[in-house]
């Protein structure tokens, strides 16, 4: 297994429960996968650099979590399928960091 990182930037019109509903969905993706959460942190709402889908801000979600290869390239596929998701980088973490 590897350990990633993957950061999201939601849609801002997004409530609060729906925000949740979409890290529990990565975290149960992970977990159903035989994988491990290792820590979410959620950076909140943030001005964008530049508009991206006609949004100046986002909500910014950071995940630390291990898994196969594999799986992880089928989550980012999940992602990119996401209306919710705005943009996500998911990355291989150095494992010297750990």
């Amino acid at each position: 297994m590897r350990t990633y990182e993957l950061v999201m930037v939601l849609d801002p019109t997004l409530e609060e429960e729906q925000v949740e509903a979409i890290v529990g969905q990565v975290r149960a993706f992970v977990e159903g996968r035989d994988g491990e959460v290792l820590k979410v942190d959620r950076w909140g709402r943030r001005r964008l650099a530049y508009p991206i889908k006609r949004h100046r801000d986002g909500i910014y979600v950071l995940t630390q979590f291990r898994l196969d290869s594999g799986q992880a390239n089928q989550l980012n596929r999940q992602l990119d399928l996401s209306e919710q998701v705005i943009r996500h980088l998911l990355v291989r973490a150095d494992e010297d960091e750990e």
